[in-house]
């Protein structure tokens, strides 16, 4: 029997990172992350894009329905800031829209900003796959995927990834396990998988 594995498209939009004017910090940080995170044998698919509509809507169908990513995860261009179109893009390319994920998203940066308020983060589906906007920073970008813990290390709010295994099984995509220690994923009890 073949191990399944997933394919995850890493998107980074930045007009000053791809001018070469500051070194993205939005790549390295997502694929950290991802490799704590997950057991799950992984390959990633690496995009620099500037926030250009057009170019983000070709770069996620390209990652989508070429590539064939199954999870897509996009850094930039979710603020109220004319050039920032990353939610449009990513609307403009959807068969269904998931907006639990960007409220779960701005629920956890209030915590931290008052301005969590004016980020446009979403999440979408096409095909196959789930695409998710995330925020810009890397600090940001840690504690919407894991979510906050308290001092004794018990989940305080949950992290958008621990829903993410169960929403690519919901919509025909490999079975991913994550690391509980970082983020535990959630799956009603008919839902999980003997994995050896």
């Amino acid at each position: 029997m073949t191990k399944e594995f997933i394919k995850i498209g890493l998107v980074s939009i930045s007009d000053r990172a791809c001018r070469g004017e500051y070194e993205d910090l939005g790549l390295p940080s997502l694929k950290n992350w991802l490799e704590s995170a997950l057991i799950t044998p992984t390959q990633f698919e690496a995009r620099l894009i500037a926030d250009e509509q057009l170019t983000i809507e070709a770069t996620l169908i390209e990652l989508v329905d070429e590539v064939g990513c199954h999870l897509i995860l996009t850094t930039g261009g979710t603020g109220p800031a004319l050039r920032d179109v990353t939610p449009e893009a990513t609307q403009a390319v959807a068969d269904k829209e998931m907006p639990g994920f960007g409220e779960q998203m701005r629920q956890i940066s209030l915590h931290f900003v008052p301005t969590a308020i004016l980020s446009r983060q979403t999440a979408v589906i096409r095909k196959q796959c789930l695409i998710i906007n995330l925020p810009g920073q890397p600090k940001a970008i840690a504690e919407t995927l894991a979510g906050l813990k308290d001092a004794t290390g018990q989940q305080k709010v949950h992290g958008i990834f621990s829903a993410v295994p169960y929403c690519l099984d919901l919509i025909g995509g490999p079975y991913i396990e994550t690391h509980d220690a970082i983020i535990k994923s959630f799956r009603p009890k008919s839902a999980i998988k003997a994995t050896t």
